[in-house]
């Protein structure tokens, strides 16, 4: 069941792809990760999906990650009296805390919060951006806005705020209540949506724990002015470039796009590029040349995962997507650029044992022909440290630790083993070899690297790089 690739998929999970056979073609076709939308579905039916993943772990004998989305705290307007409405440019529209059905001079907005948080002048996004208010007045519990963009104003339409920082926090009442469940049910990484600062991560940190990885959408303003400190507390990191497009100027998300990969990769945390990345395969069997090479450039910026959305979750062609998106990244990393653009981006090695064995290891694997990296990580770490130095061959991921092998399957360039079994130097050698030869990376003969920290099963250890010839060595 090994990856003929680096670059990892995640996807999305939904009413086109709830059964145990469409979920089953899909992991075959190449997803690695697979993402539960928390703003759609009963927690019914994550417990059921969840139990078809397990099921299909067992059954495969790979570890499989599960990624729970939140829903966060998500502004929409209220109801529009008839459902809809149409506003023209130019004419006043009025916000307000009424919850009477709106029309085409108002709208209920049942957020306080907004309100404190708007100034005059600052301008307010509907339904994805496609209709423009800009604030003319304010009080406490409505604003006056101009309308720049006119159309139709229909129920419960996402509102965005790309000129103010709402203070509220990432987390609200539902997604508390379905954290807890994610979490009991045993899901491996946690994304938290519209995360706008540091504390954002800190709060879910408080209550997840080590039970999961902590992945930070970003997507709004504020987040990306405190970047640092956000990538820094988290364990990943997703660019969700849905409402980012909305709350900046699309032209810039492709540098920002960028930037957020680039910061990722020198912190060493997994980055997935997310959002309409071959959208036009909700409805087509093959996708847009432009959609092919968005997802190209996410790969050659050197992104650990891109996502799939709608087109698994809604679309017509869930496990199409899925294998158009393996044959992309597999083209992509294949061509022969590749290596060049991606070498071009490596981080400086940090002046650690762990780091310099990590990077070692990668260039001795290069010199020497290896077939593969092996690293033995108790925690992940080792393993990540592999992978940020983007080698050539694949990384061998072994750990005694199921969940740390299955937050592995997020990791560029890893190819995670379960194996509780490891207690010595002479395991190491002979698991290392077996391990390879049986997953298809190496036969008799051929090279391997190998990496782990002694004493064994102390995280952040790592301080052994070993070379052993396949069937030779014991």
């Amino acid at each position: 069941m090994r990856r003929y690739r680096k670059a990892k998929i995640v996807a999305t999970l939904g009413p086109a792809s709830a059964d145990a056979a469409t979920i089953g073609r899909m992991f075959d076709a190449g997803a690695d990760v697979f993402r539960l939308n928390f703003s759609h579905g009963s927690h019914d039916d994550h417990r059921n999906t969840h139990r078809i993943l397990r099921e299909l772990e067992a059954g495969t004998g790979r570890p499989v990650a599960i990624l729970m989305d939140l829903q966060g705290p998500k502004i929409r307007i209220g109801r529009i009296a008839g459902g809809e409405a149409r506003i023209e440019r130019g004419q006043t529209f009025r916000l307000d805390l009424d919850p009477t059905p709106g029309d085409a001079t108002r709208a209920p907005l049942p957020h306080p919060e907004i309100f404190a948080a708007l100034a005059v002048g600052v301008d307010v996004l509907i339904d994805d951006g496609r209709l423009r208010l800009k604030v003319a007045g304010l009080a406490e519990d409505h604003a006056i806005t101009e309308v720049v963009t006119g159309g139709l104003i229909s129920d419960r339409k996402g509102v965005n705020l790309p000129g103010a920082e709402i203070k509220v926090s990432a987390m609200t009442d539902k997604d508390r209540i379905d954290l807890a469940f994610g979490l009991d049910l045993g899901i491996d990484w946690v994304a938290l949506s519209f995360v706008q600062r540091p504390a954002d991560v800190l709060e879910a940190r408080e209550i997840i724990g080590d039970r999961a990885g902590v992945c930070a959408k970003i997507e709004k303003p504020a987040a990306l002015q405190a970047i640092d400190g956000i990538v820094a507390l988290s364990d990943a990191v997703m660019v969700a470039r849905g409402d980012m497009g909305v709350e900046i100027p699309p032209e810039e998300v492709p540098g920002r796009q960028k930037e957020l990969v680039r910061a990722c990769r020198l912190a060493g945390k997994p980055v997935i590029v997310a959002t309409q990345m071959l959208d036009s395969m909700v409805n087509s069997p093959a996708p847009t040349r432009a959609e092919a090479s968005d997802v190209a450039t996410a790969i050659y910026d050197g992104a650990d995962a891109v996502m799939l959305s709608a087109e698994s979750a809604a679309g017509h062609y869930p496990v199409e997507s899925v294998a158009m998106m393996d044959r992309i990244i597999r083209a992509t990393e294949s061509h022969s650029d590749y290596r060049a653009i991606v070498d071009a981006l490596n981080p400086e090695v940090e002046p650690t044992i762990p780091h310099a064995i990590a990077a070692a290891a990668a260039e001795v694997a290069d010199k020497i022909g290896a077939k593969a990296i092996v690293t033995f990580t108790s925690s992940g770490t080792t393993a990540t440290r592999a992978a940020r130095a983007r080698p050539q061959e694949p990384v061998i991921a072994i750990t005694p630790n199921i969940d740390v092998a299955r937050r592995l399957a997020l990791l560029w360039g890893t190819h995670n083993v379960h194996e509780p079994d490891i207690a010595s130097m002479a395991d190491m050698v002979s698991g290392a070899q077996r391990i390879a030869v049986r997953d298809g990376f190496a036969a008799n003969g051929d090279r391997i690297v190998v990496t782990a920290g002694v004493p064994f099963g102390a995280s952040g250890t790592t301080n052994i790089l070993r070379v052993i010839t396949v069937g030779r060595e014991s």
